[in-house]
């Protein structure tokens, strides 16, 4: 399917693409080092309405589809993909999941300042010793009168440190299995809850990834997102569309490894030629390319689906399991393309490289890609 943006999409693309090359680029680097959190980059974002761009503008969104966020999120991913998982979080998994189960309380309260960018949300659902399976999780909320008293820890939590609210997750009833879990909203001032312990990461290194610690956590019952027993589906429904973020984010970083590598062949001179005019380099270039280019049609398809409201649970997750393998064979590629030069700090590609390495990891590995993608062929009885 050939897809043709319309010119809406392409103004957006073209004005999140000049904001990216010119504001978010010019410190990302800097970032990887310090590991300072991008505040001010954020504030802009929200401005610009980047932070709730599939939500209604009634609740501070901007009524955006989804190729329109894919687009975006990729061109923030190219200059800075530790500032782009902030900005998926915040769009795809906390504000979607406000708007499809929140009161209209809950959205006045929450949704509206998050979708217009004016405070940072997280999704707490991992845990120590629950994260590819997360019906494993052993936080707790246990009812008293009006409120719930949340107990356990979250591990691997995006902006974890910087969020002002929390989407939570814990067990109301153990006997009900994975419908015994439910979903609560936390305000971080809320005593009882700690911020924990603070990861030194590989890649990413401006996102801040922390644990949550809740100890005797009251959280009013009014706070409860979606019904008891919603839990396990609003985090499903929200990592559908999580993945199709990560997709478009291993979009982003590749297309920055790869522009880098074309670049730098062009320029790069071996037995008295560019290393662009050996056979060996083109045939990688070509091999980039190509699977760049699959990647994103995988993504638009998708993001087409969520629009038309079509189910893409299977979509989503073919296309976070090819883009994020793909993204860490291109930004490989790019070092190797750039050499000794390649492994140094110097480079960007080296820093595109450490960030990749987790795409294939969080919000579903590539091999629980794999369960949801055959899950849902066997169970389809259609031809595939």
């Amino acid at each position: 399917m050939l897809f043709k943006l319309t010119d809406e999409q392409l103004m957006i693309q073209n004005m999140v693409r000049e904001f990216s090359r010119k504001v978010i680029a010019a410190t990302a680097a800097q970032r990887d080092k310090t590991k300072e959190f991008p505040a001010e980059n954020f504030r802009q974002m929200g401005e610009l309405g980047l932070m709730g761009m599939m939500i209604p503008e009634k609740y501070g969104g901007e009524s955006a589809d989804t190729i329109s966020y894919v687009l975006a999120l990729s061109e923030i991913a190219y200059s800075c993909a530790s500032t782009s998982v902030v900005m998926s979080v915040q769009n795809s998994i906390v504000c979607e999941s406000l708007y499809k189960y929140g009161t209209e309380e809950q959205k006045q309260q929450f949704l509206v300042p998050l979708a217009s960018g004016k405070i940072i949300g997280a999704f707490a659902l991992t845990e120590p010793e629950a994260g590819s399976d997360p019906v494993s999780q052993q936080t707790t909320a246990v009812r008293q009168k009006d409120h719930y008293v949340l107990n356990g820890t979250k591990r691997f939590i995006t902006s974890g440190k910087h969020s002002k609210v929390v989407l939570v997750t814990a067990k109301t009833d153990e006997s009900k299995g994975h419908k015994g879990i439910s979903c609560f909203i936390v305000p971080k001032k809320t005593p009882g809850l700690v911020v924990g312990h603070l990861e030194d990461k590989m890649g990413l290194r401006a996102s801040d990834t922390t644990d949550l610690i809740f100890e005797n956590c009251r959280v009013p019952a009014d706070l409860m997102l979606g019904k008891e027993g919603d839990g396990f589906k609003i985090a499903m429904s929200g990592l559908d569309s999580g993945r199709i973020g990560i997709a478009a984010q291993s979009y982003g970083v590749a297309m920055a490894a790869f522009d880098a590598a074309v670049k730098y062949a062009k320029q790069r001179k071996q037995f008295g030629m560019a290393i662009s005019k050996h056979q060996a380099i083109r045939f990688q270039i070509a091999d980039m390319a190509t699977q760049i280019e699959a990647a994103k049609q995988l993504i638009f398809s998708v993001a087409s689906m969520k629009d038309r409201k079509q189910p893409h649970t299977k979509q989503a997750s073919m296309a976070k399991l090819f883009a994020s393998e793909m993204v860490n064979q291109i930004t490989a590629r790019a070092i190797q393309i750039h050499g000794g030069y390649g492994f140094t700090k110097e480079y960007d590609v080296e820093r595109f490289y450490r960030d990749a390495r987790v795409f294939t990891i969080y919000e579903g590995t590539s091999e629980i890609q794999r369960i949801v993608i055959s899950n849902q062929v066997l169970k389809d009885r259609r031809k595939f």
